[in-house]
């Protein structure tokens, strides 16, 4: 799996951690970011598709 590196701003770095760990609804926050990224592109097909562009 590639590595990537990126600068994020600290609030949402925070805002994330809070759904972080035992308990709550990410493992990591690189699953976290995972998750979100994923949703995202599902969005974005979901768009494209109504456009005509799929």
């Amino acid at each position: 799996m590639p590595k990537i590196s990126l600068d994020m701003p600290s609030e949402i770095v925070h805002d994330l951690k809070s759904h972080v760990g035992d308990s709550k609804k990410f493992v990591s926050l690189a699953d976290a970011i995972r998750t979100a990224c994923r949703k995202m592109l599902d969005q974005l097909d979901e768009i494209d598709s109504r456009h005509g562009r799929i």
